[in-house]
């Protein structure tokens, strides 16, 4: 009787038929997240009440940066700030689409504010503020862009804004804050704003920010105020 011999596979090649889908999977991952992550590196503010915006990664989203060194994009293009608005006009965007604005901390707060001043006049009127905020998640899972709304002001009728937030200059680490008129230490903003809105205060603060001082110092003040979940507009018309 003649004997059959039958080969099994060998522990390596059954290996590699295992791995070798799973290698593919994990390689196509890795490429996407790549490709949401392209763009303008900077060092984003730290925020503690940021929201998640994941359609900042979308590949059409509108994002500006602005790194440390001045120099300003529109996506990964280079422009000057009088060259920013006519760029935004020239592209057509949809009715939902947002606008996100990447400034590192380090920058003037001037800077930010030409850019918002260039968004509202192409119809933006709530952009949003990408912070860097670290969020507790599972290994390998890919976390969404954070950010802060604001509106954009200079100014709304004296009738609707009730809270006005002043960041002022002072020589010292920290700037000067007042509100309505009242000068505060940094650790009594969010309480007194608090307090501001249970007397019946409408829930909207204008915030009148020293354009010399750094971004990431008006994002902190930013950050407190929307913890109170109140509206904040910028007024870009200067102090």
């Amino acid at each position: 009787m003649s004997s059959v011999n039958i080969q099994k596979p060998n522990s390596l090649t059954h290996l590699n038929l295992i791995l070798t889908p799973l290698l593919a999977i994990l390689l196509a991952t890795f490429c996407h997240a790549q490709q949401l992550r392209q763009g303008i590196s900077v060092q984003m503010a730290p925020t503690t009440h940021a929201l998640a915006y994941v359609a900042a990664d979308d590949n059409d989203a509108w994002i500006i940066a602005l790194s440390a060194e001045g120099q300003l994009y529109f996506g990964v293009k280079a422009v000057t700030p009088d060259q920013l608005a006519e760029e935004m006009k020239a592209i057509p965007r949809r009715r939902d689409q947002n606008l996100y604005i990447k400034a590192d901390a380090r920058v003037p707060f001037a800077n930010v504010v030409s850019v918002l001043q260039a968004g509202r006049e192409v119809g933006f009127e709530s952009p949003v503020l990408l912070t860097a905020q670290p969020i507790p998640t599972a290994p390998g899972t890919m976390v969404p862009p954070n950010g802060l709304e604001v509106l954009v002001g200079p100014s709304l009728p004296a009738d609707t804004v009730e809270t006005v937030v002043q960041l002022l200059s002072s020589g010292q680490p920290r700037p000067l804050l007042r509100v309505n008129g009242d000068e505060i230490s940094w650790s009594a903003l969010e309480g007194t704003l608090r307090r501001h809105f249970q007397k019946g205060d409408a829930k909207v603060i204008l915030l009148k920010a020293d354009e010399h001082l750094p971004f990431g110092q008006v994002v902190q003040v930013i950050d407190i105020c929307r913890a109170t979940g109140a509206k904040l507009v910028v007024d870009t018309s200067g102090l």
